[in-house]
């Protein structure tokens, strides 16, 4: 069994393939994802307009629906800390939300499954796979 952890671009192509999460994740595995996911999928059901929205918002409320949400919690800041200062004296700045992730799955134990693997490339402690 894996711990993982879906990034966005994951969910997000998913969708836009048209894939069922059950299909694309194995069934021993232990799936999650990080809070900040959340806002991110609903800032593109948001952005949307017409039957795009709809459909965007059904796919939102089925991943919301189907997967546990890991808070940002103190673990999760702990660890969202190192990841800040370390790119930081590294002078190799990423994106907030990717950072959030990554210390999501790092506080948990997970290897984030992305369609992104560049995001969170030489993370301390931060483990990857592409997605299938």
């Amino acid at each position: 069994m894996s711990l993982l952890l879906l990034d966005t671009t994951f969910l997000i192509d998913a969708e836009r393939r048209g894939l069922d999460l059950d299909d694309a994740i194995d069934d021993d595995d232990d799936v999650a994802i990080a809070a900040v996911t959340v806002a991110e999928l609903l800032v593109g059901v948001k952005l949307a307009s017409g039957k795009r929205r709809a459909a965007r918002q059904a796919y939102v409320d089925d991943v919301i629906g189907s997967l546990p949400i890991i808070s940002y919690d103190v673990g999760v800041a702990v660890e969202h800390s190192e990841l800040l200062a370390t790119v930081r004296k590294e002078g190799r700045p990423r994106g907030a939300h990717d950072l959030l992730i990554a210390a999501t799955a790092r506080a948990t134990e997970r290897t984030i499954v992305s369609a992104d693997l560049g995001a969170f490339a030489d993370l301390p402690g931060v483990a990857t796979i592409s997605h299938r």
